[in-house]
């Protein structure tokens, strides 16, 4: 390829949005050379490679756009700890057809069992997939609608994305006014796009955690009428590794 030709497709390439091309067409082209590629090939291979590119590149700025805590995925997950936790269960929820259909997933049990780490790590797998993601405790959330000078405004925080991870339902108990704030989210995102959510509670409890039985019955019917539920009941990971640490400080001891 001649100078003259290859400065001509990197401003061309340039203008129409496509750096990696611009900075790469002598690599695509002796690709291309070696394999002995027609047209076809050719462009085809052009197009895969700008577009693995792009989807990258809209993947990092999803996840540096959704607030989550740490980037974990499932392959992190040592199940073989929560022995009776089904894998199949989770796993089936990672193929993301509850994001399709605009349901929700609920994981409950109690607090270190790793009920977040498997929800990041499906926000994870959905924002690889393309859904647009945002992580938030309940507290937090709550938090900032109530200080929010337009609540129509913040709450667009809460229903834009695709997949909204609502953790810690339960740990602080709710007044009234809060948690029908809560009611809104759940209510505008019903059938619109889906939550995934983490909790301490069982469901029959959170009469108790949004101080309300009517409200709270009012949030579950929304929330548990297209939902995946798992329950995770076995030791904590916390514990776990604080327990290695100490049995290690004390064999040095």
């Amino acid at each position: 390829m001649s100078e003259l030709v290859s400065t001509r497709i990197r401003n061309t390439a340039g203008k129409l949005g496509l750096p990696h091309l611009a900075e790469t067409i002598r690599e695509y082209t002796r690709r291309a050379d070696e394999g002995m590629m027609g047209y076809l090939d050719f462009l085809d291979l052009v197009l895969s490679e700008e577009l693995a590119v792009r989807d990258d590149r809209r993947f990092r700025q999803g996840l540096r756009l959704s607030k989550l805590p740490h980037h974990k995925t499932l392959d992190e997950y040592d199940f073989s700890f929560q022995p009776d936790l089904d894998p199949r269960k989770v796993k089936d929820l990672a193929t993301l057809s509850f994001v399709e259909g605009k349901a929700n997933a609920a994981l409950l049990g109690p607090p270190g069992v790793g009920k977040t780490h498997i929800a990041v790590a499906l926000a994870v797998t959905a924002c690889r997939a393309g859904y647009s993601i945002y992580f938030t405790s309940l507290d937090d959330m709550v938090r900032n609608l109530k200080a929010a000078g337009r609540l129509t405004n913040k709450l667009g925080t809460y229903l834009r994305p695709g997949v909204l991870v609502v953790d810690e339902v339960g740990y602080q108990p709710l007044e009234r006014a809060e948690a029908n704030l809560v009611f809104q989210v759940i209510s505008k995102r019903y059938e619109k796009g889906s939550i995934i959510l983490t909790s301490n509670k069982t469901f029959s409890e959170w009469g108790q955690v949004f101080g309300d039985e009517v409200l709270a019955t009012a949030i579950l019917d929304r929330l548990l009428h297209h939902c995946e539920v798992i329950s995770i009941n076995g030791p904590s990971y916390r514990l776990k590794n604080r327990l290695k640490a100490i049995e290690r400080e004390n064999d040095v001891a």
